[in-house]
């Protein structure tokens, strides 16, 4: 019988609670999936705690991997026994098995591996549309990432590099700066947000870095603005500090008619044409060696409690992956 986590209320990680489920015959478009792997995500904190609202009681996840064991009306793309990834959900990868959209699987080929599906594409995803549709980054651009060492920066940096950046890292301490270097920073910056930009406009010249891709949200705001060019484009797509405070328009203006975008992986993935066209740029990344699925930690799912304390306290290194 399979097994999943379910949330009844939001709150510690004590609410994940693991229940037995059994097996379903999938309806038209879907799939039955025989998970072998699973990704953990700072959103999948965000929603168990409340601050991004489910209506519950629900599963939780939205990204995993494994191999299709049954299949519903009318599904083409996959057939029983394909192995497939995802990522963006719906909801509820944390599970051993489960129903899925058909329309929502990609492929793997035998150059990536569940384990590598699980530990990247939802963070590749981001990564992609990041530095490829938000902001188009190519020769000789000049970036900012925040969580230059996180498993998320961990994939932007390499990519970027290889698109012809000048990547400049910020990492919010001391040990994670040799992290951000070997994932191809040309410099990092441990974070102070009393002498970020100044120390931004130093190694820039004085001229500011083009994009600011920054992850933290509020206690960065100020630092992350003071970092751009004239005309430059702050990309606020995270909120480990809290959600950002709102910006009046004449702040824009007077730090040289600045950008601001606040953009979301649901939009950038809401057609199956446009999910899958990143999807495969992302598999086709880690196939090249562009960018790497480095997991840090392996948990059983029943022990999806102890990752979640590990993503919070920022303990993490890399990926962290639920085995069913």
């Amino acid at each position: 019988m399979a097994k999943r986590i379910v949330l009844q209320q939001t709150g510690d990680v004590d609410v994940m609670q693991l229940q037995a489920v059994s097996e379903q015959r999938p309806g038209p478009g879907e799939v039955w999936l025989e998970q072998t792997a699973i990704g953990v995500n700072p959103l999948d904190v965000l929603q168990r705690k409340g601050v991004a609202p489910l209506p519950l009681p629900a599963g939780l996840g939205l990204e995993g991997a494994g191999r299709v064991t049954a299949v519903g009306a009318g599904v083409l793309n996959v057939q029983v026994g394909d192995r497939v990834g995802y990522a963006t959900g719906p909801v509820g990868s944390y599970a051993s098995a489960r129903l899925f959209p058909a329309e929502r699987l990609v492929k793997l080929t035998s150059g990536v591996s569940d384990e590598q599906a699980a530990a990247a594409l939802f963070k590749g995803i981001t990564a992609q549309y990041l530095l490829t549709s938000t902001y188009l980054v190519g020769p000789r651009t000049q970036v900012l990432i925040y969580g230059a060492g996180g498993a998320l920066g961990q994939l932007m940096v390499p990519w970027a590099r290889h698109l012809g950046a000048r990547v400049i890292g910020v990492v919010s301490r001391p040990q994670s700066v040799a992290r951000a270097q070997a994932a191809g920073c040309e410099h990092v910056l441990v974070f102070d947000a009393a002498t970020l930009a100044a120390e931004v406009r130093e190694l820039t010249g004085g001229q500011g870095v083009d994009v600011v891709y920054d992850s933290v949200g509020r206690v960065s705001l100020q630092a992350s603005l003071d970092s751009l060019r004239p005309r430059g484009l702050l990309v606020s797509f995270g909120a480990t500090s809290g959600a950002p405070a709102a910006i009046e328009m004449a702040t824009l203006n007077a730090k040289g008619s600045l950008f601001v975008t606040r953009p979301s992986l649901a939009a950038h993935t809401a057609s199956a044409e446009e999910y899958q066209a990143r999807a495969d740029a992302v598999l086709a990344a880690l196939q090249a060696g562009i960018i790497q699925a480095r997991t840090w930690r392996r948990y059983p799912l029943g022990e999806v409690a102890r990752a979640h304390e590990d993503l919070e306290q920022g303990r993490s290194e890399g990926a962290l992956v639920l085995i069913p």
